[in-house]
């Protein structure tokens, strides 16, 4: 494959140009919200991905990658279509904030071919690999906190994949498939590899070669076993191992050679101060697959509990109730305590006891805390239970709805399928008696609650009001009868309370 380069222009003017015709939207969606630019981006190999480029997404306001798959043959792209269809719609159920996002998918019937293009997150941040290199190349070291951190989030998203139900093992998990926000959060892309080899096995010879260059580059992250038998969750924890021995020592010696050798591993690993951290390692390495560790049982390791597990617990309860609690809660509590008062102390009979104070709790530092908490940069994974869970509900179209166009098509709209798992409802009366407010919360099944509220006048009837908040609530037609059955009940029995004590309401 060759590719022309423009010549460029001199000072402000040639960088004004290029950005312009990189930025010059080549083609749109069949719905029109995502348009694909020039700009060519990189975000981790995947088999058979002919082009990545950036996008925008119109609805959201934010850039994005569009990928494209081509089939030269279309007899072989009919023969898979059915496989095709339902590998993607698999992969629009992974919901993860430790994962890079796969947002739609579609596919594009011609005359002369046929392509499949998909939508995935952009990580405008960089690799993993990119930012060792830079950290080494400014002299400095590995902060053990951020490695911390690191490995919990990649493990969080790894329990989470081998934890479904099929398990989805990522199969190319390198220092060059993890990304890294601003902010610190990981992402894990490229989780389709695997899924991608064995529905893509005829990719292009330039996808081959490049697949060949990358794979000799990185062939340290793969286990022993790496395509010699059935894919398991070990495969993953031996890449896994490699990552974190590399986030450690920021980057393992290849001594020259293309590929890292087993002794230059093995120094790695004898290089670690911490003993913690290197036996946390080599339980990774092992060669024997059956005694490494699951993601599950590593996230409980020792060397990994930076925050307390109460002190997480309790984070995380607070972030995922926040609509319960008035806003600027923890700003406004942090003000009214004295900051010389005991908030716990350990009493020893031979010693003197410890006492904690509120003075040794930064309010700004609480802050950034639960500020990282609702962004996912400590996971509760350290909790869950190790039993398969259910992937999340599907974000995408069934297998009758996707898209094969060849002209332009309105987006279907989505069917609700989510569950509502609690009600609670709350009813406050005005002094006067002349109107009522109400508040209805929706606790859902995929923790995306729903917050409703309207005020209430003596004339409306019960039945309307909740018929008509149902409405608005955009819920599947059998909670709906529920929630309309329990709102009726409660706005009934509040107008009886409201006239025993001798409201006009």
């Amino acid at each position: 494959m060759t590719m022309s380069v423009p010549e460029r222009k001199s000072g402000s003017e040639g960088k004004e140009e290029e950005s312009e015709d990189e930025s010059e939207i080549v083609e749109e969606s069949p719905c029109g919200r995502w348009q694909k630019r020039k700009e060519q981006v990189s975000q981790g190999n995947v088999p058979g991905v002919e082009s990545a480029s950036l996008a925008m997404d119109t609805e959201e306001g934010v850039e994005v990658v569009w990928n494209e798959v081509l089939f030269s043959d279309k007899k072989v792209f009919k023969a898979q279509e059915e496989t095709i269809k339902e590998m993607f719609e698999n992969l629009m159920q992974v919901e993860h904030p430790n994962i890079v996002k796969f947002h739609r998918y579609w596919l594009d019937m011609q005359e002369s071919q046929a392509r499949v293009i998909f939508i995935t997150e952009y990580m405008s941040s960089g690799s993993l690999k990119q930012f060792l290199k830079k950290t080494k190349k400014n002299h400095k070291t590995m902060n053990v906190k951020a490695w911390k951190r690191w490995c919990t989030q990649i493990l969080s998203a790894l329990s989470y994949l081998h934890s479904c139900e099929p398990p989805i093992i990522h199969g190319n998990l390198t220092c060059d498939t993890i990304f890294i926000q601003h902010n610190g959060l990981i992402k894990i892309g490229s989780v389709w590899h695997r899924l991608f080899v064995n529905v893509f096995p005829d990719a292009s010879l330039h996808g081959k070669e490049r697949q060949h260059r990358d794979e000799q580059r990185n062939l340290h992250f793969f286990a022993p076993e790496y395509g010699a038998g059935e894919d398991d969750y070990a495969m993953d924890i031996f890449s896994f191992g490699i990552c974190a021995l590399e986030m450690a020592v920021l980057e393992i010696q290849a001594n020259g050679d293309t590929a890292v050798s087993k002794e230059a591993i093995l120094n790695a690993g004898q290089s670690l101060e911490d003993p913690l951290m290197r036996e946390f390692t080599q339980s990774c390495l092992r060669h024997e697959r059956k005694l490494r560790p699951t993601a599950h049982d590593l996230l409980f390791h020792r060397v990994l509990f930076e925050v307390h597990s109460l002190k997480l617990l309790a984070a995380h309860c607070l972030i995922n109730n926040q609509y319960l609690l008035p806003e600027n809660c923890v700003e406004e509590k942090t003000k009214s305590f004295d900051p010389s008062a005991v908030m716990a102390e350990i009493k020893h009979e031979d010693r003197p006891g410890v006492q904690l104070k509120y003075s040794h709790v930064s309010p700004l530092e609480l802050d950034k805390f639960l500020e990282d908490v609702k962004n996912g940069i400590y996971p509760l994974m350290n909790f869950a239970s190790s039993r398969p869970h259910p992937v999340p509900r599907a974000l995408s179209l069934s297998h009758e709805q996707v898209e094969t166009v060849k002209t332009p098509t309105p987006e279907p709209q989505e069917t609700e399928s989510r569950k509502v798992v609690q009600m609670h409802c709350n009813l406050e009366s005005n002094e006067e008696g002349t109107k009522t407010h109400l508040s209805l919360f929706l606790k859902m099944d995929d923790k995306l609650h729903r917050q409703l509220s309207c005020d209430i006048l003596p004339t409306d009837t019960s039945k309307d009001l909740a018929s008509e908040l149902v409405h608005h609530a955009f819920i599947t037609e059998e909670d709906s009868e529920k929630v309309a059955g329990f709102l009726e009940d409660a706005i009934s029995r509040h107008r009886v309370r409201a006239l025993a004590s001798g409201s006009t309401q």
